[in-house]
């Protein structure tokens, strides 16, 4: 099939875009670094830089294809910059009209399928009980368009085509800017995230995410939780991570730290057990079915690098 990627750049849409091509896919993808851009090209990519808020623009990039994968997001840089006034605001502009845009021009030029990226942790809190896509959610201040990228890609099913929202976990990787930052914290004692020791976390790994990706043409119309197999509460997700790198487990963050980081504090400190089973049933499975796993694969990484640079 030919398929269009925005975000192709991105952690997930680097990935996604090589596993594409080796499906036998024909693939253009859309992204900001030239870099990376040209990376993708001699993977076999075709590529572009691409405004997503000009309309004629997006019209002539997805016209001619059969697939619009939107992966398209503008994370801030850093954990500490996350917690920044207007932080959010280009991502939340992408999230509200470029993916509404997109949506738009993939039906005018007849493409058959959407995908839309979207992010899981926004469900209500849900204790030790399992989530599936059902369970209620509730976004927060800083991700509330979240919610308008889902109706994005749900407005190309009310239209009768194919239209996929993949709910991502908390991503990790080794070349995730926030893995970075929780090295740090655990090395000073302290662990990585808010939340009561027996509140749930679900993640998946940027592999992972991205073969979800390309499960994602072949899945009918609806929601996709895209997590690994086993979420871990914040007192094992914690002593995971410091088993991983070899170091002493830490102190969990005091309860007063959750209002301190206002509404993205509050999310993050949600229990969520979230479950991949809807998805599953369509043949996709996790390369690490737990970050008990993934985060040791990272370290080894890590470690290899360091040998090399060495």
């Amino acid at each position: 099939m030919r398929v269009f990627v925005t975000g192709g750049t991105g952690v997930v849409g680097r990935r996604a875009v090589p596993m594409l091509i080796a499906a036998g896919h024909e693939v253009t993808a859309a992204g900001r670094s030239r870099e990376r851009l040209a990376a993708l090209e001699r993977a076999g990519a075709r590529t572009l830089a691409l405004d997503l808020f000009d309309r004629a623009a997006v019209e002539r990039a997805v016209a001619g294809q059969e697939v619009v994968v939107n992966l398209a997001t503008h994370i801030p840089p850093s954990s500490t910059r996350m917690m920044l006034p207007g932080a959010w605001r280009e991502n939340d502009r992408i999230r509200r009209e470029g993916s509404a845009l997109l949506a738009e021009s993939a039906l005018a030029a007849g493409a058959s399928r959407f995908v839309q990226e979207s992010f899981a942790p926004i469900y209500e809190d849900g204790g030790a009980a399992w989530l599936d896509e059902r369970a209620p959610v509730r976004a927060v201040r800083y991700n509330r368009t979240v919610l308008d990228a889902e109706r994005s890609g749900a407005s190309v099913a009310e239209r009768g085509r194919v239209g996929v929202v993949l709910r991502f976990a908390g991503f990790y990787g080794p070349d995730a800017h926030q893995m970075r930052d929780m090295l740090k914290l655990v090395r000073a004692g302290v662990a990585p995230l808010p939340g009561a020791a027996d509140a749930y976390a679900s993640l998946v790994s940027h592999d992972d995410a991205a073969s979800a990706v390309v499960a994602a043409l072949a899945l009918p119309s609806g929601t996709y939780n895209v997590c690994d197999d086993e979420p871990l509460t914040r007192r094992e997700l914690a002593d995971a991570f410091a088993d991983a790198f070899g170091l002493r487990r830490p102190k969990l963050l005091p309860a007063w730290t959750v209002a301190l980081m206002g509404s993205l504090g509050e999310l993050l400190a949600r229990s969520e057990r979230l479950s991949n089973r809807k998805l599953r049933s369509f043949g996709w499975a996790p390369r690490w079915p737990s970050v008990r796993q993934g985060f040791r694969a990272v370290a080894e990484e890590w470690e290899r690098e360091a040998s090399s640079a060495a």
